[in-house]
């Protein structure tokens, strides 16, 4: 083990990274890595977002000769004069300041109504992370030109009069990424390309151009129409019916619900072999993995086919429906308008926004219903697609049920059990009190969602003999509940979890002290007496919020219903209705006291909905078994009474507790 006695540890030890340093110091938390290809679609998203809002017609890639790449638009220009606060010139802070950006204010008013921008972090990244960036802008008579080096200005801000061709508007970058932060220098072409035509695709009108520099060879993208065409070229098979293709947004008789402009459009193809494809934008930023924007779509084209084959009696006795029956042999290509995205990460490849679900799935369901209502020999032939899934995958079920122990024990009472049988979908929730118990029923998922109501703390089972676990009623019936026997950590997963009901163990108890007292006592069961549910990674822990925010409507966007998780997420929201225009206390805080406060509705938004809700996966890997085990003992250990007491007193008026 190396010396640390040399080591100190001062306050000269903190440092505070300033500009763009944490950008170079750990790349990996502002873009890809793998190649430039992410930074050089930071610059392409902005002339995109410029595209979007109206005012950009064309955005030109170049690939230089000398490994540059430039992107030019013909947008309105990023501003160059002095910034009102800062007093640095506006163009300056865009490429230099993370989190600036004219993005921000999607009010009345605001540069941009919808955009991909979100953070002002974006262009600021490719900076840093440049050898050498140069930035040309026409605007309002006048050229302005830039350069930096790793994100340093090198050649101040140079302004001239716009002389002949150059009396025009738009914005040009030209990039040297750094090779030292990829782990290739090399440009994915092939991801370029299909990145630029699926711009363009998503912009009807925008030309949108690819120019090699070495080979003098320019491709070019134009679509008038575009979603129809792009899904047909990519399939790789014939589509089993006619393709689905709509969109829909919201008018300004309708913000009541959502901001004028938000929706969707949407090109859906069915078949019944080959792989499928599946790609969705949210302001033309591609997710690749998906989001609550592509869960709207499973939602809607679920609900509309379900309902299409029960109003024709087309299901067979005793199958069910679940979505990815639907959903399995389903290519598409969506493109979804939201106002405020949520994404997950910097890099933008989840949509996270609860609301965008039931946008999306709102416009899509009624726009299919009319369509198979309108095409019944089709919807008939949709329909026995679908059900043949849904067979398949049921008899898939029962050869793994077949494999199974033969003994039957009888199931609690209390427990409302889910119909699927199917691992990759069942859950089941462990609810702190009855009453609370009660809204999850009525506000699970019936398919998929089991709950079983606990009655007041569990039993501290640390110290328990495995022969006197199911003297506790509460213990039996949840071992029942799950199908599987108390066990030791050495045993085999293969065996102890042979009888497993549910793919998921969801403890969901209240947001505060006690409910967090009952997380422990029966994480601190199933780390003791489950020990393979936990290692095979079966046990989650549901967080409902604490706290409910009515926020009026503020510019475009409608009035809305905020949950926070905590203190801290709760100021946060508030900080954020600031900056969107509310007025002070023009909203109102509602409090959880626990989970039976909560409705059937709020209930399945914030804690149920797998797109929507917050699950922590429980794992002991981080520490390891041995130090779980140690640290488990000093909280739930009968001997350790006394410790706790101490540190009790010692540090308990530090702690905030919420009782």
């Amino acid at each position: 083990m190396p010396s640390t006695k040399n080591a100190t540890y001062a306050e000269a030890s903190i440092r505070v990274l300033k500009g763009l340093e944490p950008v170079k110091q750990r790349p990996g938390m502002y873009t890809r890595t793998e190649s430039p290809l992410h930074v050089v679609q930071e610059v392409i998203d902005n002339a995109a977002d410029e595209a979007l809002a109206g005012t950009c017609s064309r955005i030109v890639v170049t690939l230089h000769a000398d490994g540059s790449v430039s992107v030019e638009d013909d947008g309105r220009g990023i501003p160059f004069g002095l910034h009102p606060e800062e007093g640095v010139s506006v163009l300056e802070i865009v490429f230099t300041r993370l989190h600036a950006g004219g993005k921000f204010d999607k009010g009345a008013g605001g540069a941009y109504s919808f955009s991909g921008g979100l953070h002002g972090v974006g262009v600021s990244v490719t900076n840093a992370l440049a050898r050498r960036l140069q930035v040309t802008v026409w605007r309002d008579g006048q050229v302005a030109t830039l350069a930096f080096a790793g994100g340093d200005v090198i050649e101040p801000l140079q302004l001239r009069k716009a002389a002949g061709s150059e009396r025009r508007h738009g914005t040009a970058v030209r990039v040297w990424p750094d090779a030292k932060y990829f782990e290739s220098a090399e440009l994915p072409r092939h991801d370029l390309v299909h990145l630029l035509r699926s711009k363009a695709v998503l912009m009807p009108g925008v030309t949108v151009a690819l120019t090699h520099e070495k080979t003098h060879e320019t491709q070019t993208w134009l679509y008038q129409g575009g979603l129809r065409d792009y899904l047909l070229q990519s399939l790789a098979a014939e589509p089993l019916i006619p393709i689905f293709e709509g969109e829909q947004f919201a008018t300004a008789s309708e913000t009541e619900n959502y901001a004028e402009g938000e929706g969707a459009s949407w090109c859906v193809a069915f078949t019944d072999e080959g792989n499928t494809l599946r790609e969705s934008y949210v302001n033309l930023i591609p997710t690749v993995a998906g989001g609550t924007h592509e869960s709207g779509l499973k939602d809607g084209l679920f609900g509309a086919i379900k309902g299409f084959i029960e109003m024709h009696a087309l299901l067979p006795k005793g199958v069910k429906l679940m979505p990815e029956d639907v959903f399995s042999r389903a290519s598409f290509v969506l493109s979804a308008k939201v106002l405020d995205p949520q994404f997950q990460g910097q890099i933008k490849e989840r949509l996270n926004s609860r609301d965008s679900l039931r946008l999306v799935s709102g416009y899509v369901r009624p726009a299919l219903e009319l369509w198979l209502n309108q095409h019944v020999e089709v919807g008939r032939k949709l329909a026995e697609l679908v059900i043949r899934q849904a067979q398949t995958r049921q008899r898939a079920s029962l050869k793994v049920e077949k494999r199974k122990g033969s003994g039957v024990a009888v199931l609690p009472g209390k427990l409302t059990d889910c119909e699927s049988r199917d691992l990759l979908f069942n859950e089941v929730f462990l609810v702190e009190g009855d009453s609370a118990g009660g809204s999850a029923k009525m506000g699970r998922n019936k398919e998929t969602q089991a709950v079983l109501p606990l009655r007041g703390k569990v039993l501290n089972t640390w110290e328990v003999d495995r022969d006197r676990l199911f003297a506790n009623t509460e213990i039996h019936d949840i071992a029942v509940a799950m199908g599987v026997d108390p066990h030791g950590p050495a045993d085999e997963p293969g065996g102890v979890l042979s009888g497993l009901r549910y793919g998921k163990v969801c403890i969901l108890s209240d947001a505060d002290v006690d409910g967090s007292h009952i997380q422990v006592l029966l994480l601190t069961l199933f780390f003791r007496h489950f020990p393979k549910l936990v290692e095979r990674g079966h046990v989650y822990i549901a967080r409902p919020p604490l706290y409910r925010i009515d926020a009026p409507a503020r510019g475009k966007r409608p009035a809305a219903k905020i949950y926070a998780l905590d203190e801290g997420e709760r100021e946060a929201a508030l900080d954020k209705l600031r900056k969107e225009g509310a007025r002070e206390g023009s909203w109102s805080i509602s409090r959880f006291k626990g989970l039976g406060e909560m409705n059937a509705e709020q209930l399945w938004d914030t804690t149920l909905n797998p797109e929507t809700r917050r699950l922590l996966p429980v794992s002991y890997f981080a520490l390891g078994f041995d130090a779980t085990a140690v640290s488990l003992s000093k909280l739930m250990g009968k001997g350790e009474a006394q410790a706790r007491r101490d540190l009790m007193e010692l540090r308990g008026d530090a702690v905030e507790v919420d009782v």
